[in-house]
């Protein structure tokens, strides 16, 4: 399969996260996130990509973004993971790598998912047990979301900005999102197609993103026939 970070598709979103070496720390102080955060923001303005949602985790990173290009995701993740990994091992005086392996991605069918894939991003320090609620955790984009407040990074998308037909209104309605609990399944479904690379939706989402790459975009059927000889092999794109 093609690496992770070259899906691109117009005006299509990617969930996408990078992780620590062995789950290690990435962020040490409160200092770290913000210099991430400002370059996060610099690099993704320099190279066409929209931020529609984030969490900066101890361990891990988690971004909702669509790409302007086909090399915005790849040019944006390098850049900034190069200058951060500079910073850290200059501040702690550590040497060696910070990441565990490339960054993974997977498009995301934003008519059936996109609100969710937010919650679900601003919903993890919930979920680590560091805060009681999205409000309470400085370094994710619930607050410009749910609150209005400032964060350049954040560029809205057309989805969110239809929740209503003012800043408050939209605020108001994002905030009562929040107040239902994500399906299981939609989060186990998120991490599979997140962690394997592949596509978030329903078939046809997966046929059209299938169609556009040239590839597959989902995994095979469990017990499926053993593959025929190369001259009548068919390509299966889902």
């Amino acid at each position: 399969m093609a690496r992770l970070g070259r899906y691109f598709l117009p005006d299509q979103p990617l969930h996408v996260i990078q992780r620590g070496n062995n789950r290690g720390a990435i962020f040490f102080a409160p200092g770290d996130y913000a210099q991430y955060r400002a370059w996060l923001a610099e690099a993704a303005a320099q190279y066409g990509l929209q931020i529609h949602a984030y969490v900066l985790m101890t361990n891990h990173v988690h971004l909702l973004a669509t790409p302007g290009t086909p090399e915005s995701l790849p040019r944006v993740m390098q850049s900034l993971g190069r200058r951060y990994v500079r910073h850290v091992n200059t501040v702690r005086r550590r040497t060696g790598t910070l990441w565990e392996g490339r960054y993974r991605a997977a498009p995301i069918d934003s008519e059936a998912y996109f609100l969710d894939c937010c919650r679900y991003i601003e919903l993890n320090p919930v979920r680590a047990g560091m805060a009681r609620h999205p409000r309470e955790y400085r370094w994710s984009s619930y607050r410009m979301h749910a609150e209005g407040a400032v964060d350049p990074l954040v560029a809205d998308h057309p989805i969110y900005r239809s929740l209503g037909r003012d800043a408050a209104a939209r605020q108001e309605a994002y905030r009562a999102l929040f107040r239902g609990k994500l399906e299981p399944d939609f989060v186990d479904a998120l991490r599979h197609a997140t962690n394997g690379g592949w596509a978030l939706g329903d078939a046809r989402f997966k046929r059209e993103i299938a169609k556009t790459l040239g590839r597959r975009v989902a995994p095979l059927p469990k017990g499926r026939p053993p593959k025929a000889p190369a001259d009548k092999r068919q390509i299966n794109l889902l």
